[in-house]
């Protein structure tokens, strides 16, 4: 191999180093003509880019040039020896710049032309024509021929153009994700947590307050209240936005399955295990939602409770631990400090854990803030579905006198449905779900004196034809919800005549 055939390979693998090492355009683009520099005593060289939608040809980066002849540099197809590359999709090559009518010099670089030659070849993927790469010369026959230079100059601008195509998916999928982290940040943010209710008001103030920081928190709420809302809304509006959330849910992963789900395993740490990142890998320099967190087993909370004293994470069959960087946001409907008495809940842990409590309370205690929420919702669903639907006076006054068990999970979606099935573009109370009329009608027959044993049974019989639909008519899940064996929930549907769909049992 003769020494110029080794300078090649030297620099075709220096080249491929340096496009390789970084997704930054101009820094990895400068030491690639730096090594061509170096390598073959190319003396200046450029890259430059062709901008479709203007139709420019405009250096992106040279080595030997200065700032403002690089500003200089810019071209239009066809124009000069730069423009003709970019129109023909040929290289070129002047032998003496000095001598060609068609080297314009627009960087007005070289003062002295005498006996420099200039290079000039097409950055191309698949004909489709990226820019070109330019390099001045002047030869001797130490450093090689014209079609030396040509053949480097050709598989360096085909390196580039691969590097450039890259660089290009990059941004693209940068800009997106920067897109995607505003708009998550504009959807969790304080606007969009509805309320005006002094309870809610509270809540939001207490929010403002631990975002910025990465205090542990504790979210305490009946199931449909928004915890996991709030743990959003805390993330995105926290230093750690650009990093990830990362939720898990305590309660709906068996407990043999659930160390693997949080802590990860490594291979072989059972028949058949493959080494799998836990959530709280997944999480690292994030948040970490435990949602359901009461749920959590006895014999996986001192492993938590670890975790969080010394932020190491050891995976299942590992006997290594390794450091985390995540904020602890978890969730519960159960009031732990009970569960810790009954036993089923660790107390040091509870500690861990309730460094900042949030209380978020249901809607039956905040009942100025249900019209806002419908108000919301549909707005929201009108605009999904396309639709222009309003609630008539009657019907809102309906929905406002309904409990909301479900609380705001209910709200958008009894919305959502009414929205989505209504033929009409304003609903009204015969369109609202028979449970949420029920109950409406049993308050007004309590706003006249009935006496007391049939306010009773009044209040039972809409109880019961409130709760059905919502367990979709399980007998069993409907009875554990209102505190009665199937069989008196049985009794009572027939002694007060309610309708039961087919598929239903009073077994």
């Amino acid at each position: 191999m003769s020494k110029r055939e080794n300078r090649e390979l030297t620099a075709l693998f220096e080249l491929s180093k340096v496009l390789t090492s970084s997704f930054n355009l101009e820094t990895n683009l400068y030491c690639a003509l730096e090594v061509l520099s170096k390598c073959l005593d190319m003396r200046r060289g450029s890259v430059f880019l062709y901008d479709r939608d203007n139709g420019e040809i405009r250096i992106i980066t040279a080595y030997g040039l200065k700032k403002e002849e690089i500003q200089r540099g810019v071209y239009l197809v066809g124009e000069g020896i730069v423009g003709k590359v970019v129109e023909t999709g040929a290289p070129m090559f002047i032998p003496d710049i000095q001598k060609e009518p068609q080297f314009l010099n627009k960087t007005g670089s070289r003062i002295d032309k005498k006996g420099i030659s200039f290079l000039c070849v097409p950055i191309k993927i698949d004909e489709e024509i990226l820019g070109v790469i330019s390099a001045d010369r002047i030869y001797s026959e130490r450093w090689g021929s014209v079609d030396d230079d040509l053949r480097v100059l050709s598989i360096t601008a085909s390196l580039i153009g691969q590097f450039i195509k890259l660089w290009q998916h990059y941004t693209t999928m940068e800009n997106e994700n920067i897109q995607l982290k505003i708009q998550l940040k504009d959807k969790y943010n304080f606007p969009n947590l509805i309320g005006n209710s002094p309870p809610f008001q509270g809540v939001l103030k207490t929010i403002m307050k631990v975002a910025g920081t990465d205090a542990t928190v504790l979210i305490f709420g009946e199931s449909g209240t928004g915890k996991e809302l709030i743990a959003k809304t805390i993330h995105f509006q926290s230093k750690r936005l650009k990093k990830p959330f990362v939720a898990i849910n305590c309660a709906a992963i068996p407990e043999n399955l659930l160390e693997a789900e949080l802590f990860g395993v490594e291979r072989g740490a059972y028949t058949g295990a493959i080494k799998r990142m836990g959530k709280f890998a997944q999480a690292d320099g994030g948040t970490l939602f435990l949602d359901e967190v009461g749920e959590l087993p006895l014999s996986l909370q001192p492993k938590l409770l670890r975790v969080l004293q010394e932020r190491m994470v050891e995976p299942l069959g590992s006997s290594m631990g390794f450091k985390i960087d995540v904020r602890i946001i978890s969730a519960t409907n159960k009031d732990l400090s009970e569960e810790v008495k009954r036993g089923n809940f660790r107390e040091d842990l509870f500690w861990r854990l309730n460094v900042i409590p949030l209380y978020i309370p249901p809607l039956r205690e905040r009942k100025e803030d249900i019209q806002l929420l419908i108000d919301y919702y549909l707005k929201t669903f009108c605009d999904t579905y396309r639709k222009s639907v309003s609630i008539s006076n009657e019907a809102m006054k309906v929905l406002l006198s309904y409990s909301w068990p479900g609380n705001v999970r209910e709200v958008s979606n009894t919305i959502e449905r009414l929205v989505v099935i209504s033929e009409k573009s304003i609903i009204k109370p015969s369109d609202l779900p028979e449970y949420i009329r029920g109950s409406y009608e049993v308050k007004q027959k309590f706003s006249i004196d009935l006496g007391l044993p049939k306010e009773v049974k009044e209040l039972e019989k809409a109880r019961i034809k409130e709760a059905l639909p919502r367990f979709a008519f399980n007998i069993r899940k409907t009875a554990d919800f209102l505190g009665l064996t199937e069989r008196q929930l049985g009794y009572k549907i027939r002694k007060y005549g309610i309708p039961i769909k087919k598929e239903s049992s009073l077994k």
